[in-house]
Parts: structure tokens; sequence; C-alpha cells
């Protein structure tokens, strides 16, 4: 096992030091064919079976971290069960949500909903619901702990950029 983790790492090693003066924008498809060559390695040779398609997803998720903290990937299964969540209200909170730097950050509440009245603002950060913290869910995980019966309700605790303190609604 761990002679073939040895050999993936100078696999990879060969590769780069042979394709470093592959110019990013000239030699794109080179690098394209590179990074198949490097999954196709890891799939023969990593100690560990991996699962291509999540490898992928994370590449992709990658890159789009490396643009900007406020970038990332979804698959498809995944955007689509968030557009099915977020077409709505959340248990009838009213709010727009997404996800930034590990926690849940409000777009915006609609109008004339609990959360608007509530004083929920956007760009406010729900760092705890109810008794849980959200530092380390996914966007999924956190709406699915702010559902609940119609009528019913919940307790939010809600940090403001400029405010020390965390406000509790």
């Amino acid at each position: 096992m761990k002679k073939n983790f040895i050999s993936i790492i100078f696999f990879l090693n060969i590769l780069f030091l042979t394709n470093n003066s592959i110019s990013s924008e000239s030699n794109i498809y080179k690098k394209i064919d590179l990074f198949g060559e490097v999954l196709e390695k890891i799939n023969d040779e990593y100690v560990d079976e991996i699962n291509q398609s999540e490898s992928m997803d994370s590449a992709i998720n990658g890159l789009l971290q490396s643009l900007d903290p406020y970038s990332g990937y979804m698959s498809p299964e995944v955007f689509n069960e968030m557009q099915t969540e977020t077409s709505g209200e959340f248990g009838g909170l009213g709010i727009e949500v997404g996800m930034e730097s590990g926690v849940v950050k409000v777009i915006s509440p609609i109008d004339d909903t609990p959360a608007s009245k509530a004083g929920i603002k956007a760009g406010d950060y729900i760092v705890k619901i109810q008794d849980t913290q959200v530092q380390g869910k996914s966007l999924s995980e956190a709406v699915d702990l702010m559902r609940g019966p119609v009528g019913s309700s919940i307790e939010l605790t809600v940090k403001r950029r400029g405010e020390k303190k965390s406000t509790y609604i």
C-alpha cells in the first residue's frame, strides 16, 4: 500500500516536472490531459478506492473556491434539492439564505414575514439554530434545522457585522 502511494507521488512529480513549462493559456488542453492522467493514476494505484464522481466534484469546487471565498460548486443533485428547499419559505421564516465561511448568511428577508418582523437583516449570519451550532453544517442541514410545522417557533442566534454581541431572535 505504501509502495503504491509512493509511486503515485513519484508519478505526479515526474508529470509536474516535465510539464512545468506548459503555458496556462496556450496549452490548456495539455493540462486537462495531465489532470486526466493524474486522476486515472490515483484511481488505479491509490491505497483506498475513490469515488471518481466525488473527486471531480471536489476538483471543480476547489477551482471555484480558489477564485474567491464566495464561489463554490454544487452537484446537480444538491442544486436541485436546494432549489426545492429554497422555493418559498423555511417553515414560515421568510428568508433567502446562502453559506459563507461555514455559517448561514441571510441574503434577504422577505417583506412582511416573521424574519423581517423579528429584525433579521440582509448580511446577518445565523450562527445557532435552537441550541445547535451551524458552523460545520451544510446549507441543507441548516435549512432542515430551521424547518418546522407552520406556526411553530424557532430560536436563532444571529451575528451582525459591526456588533460584538450575538442577537437571539
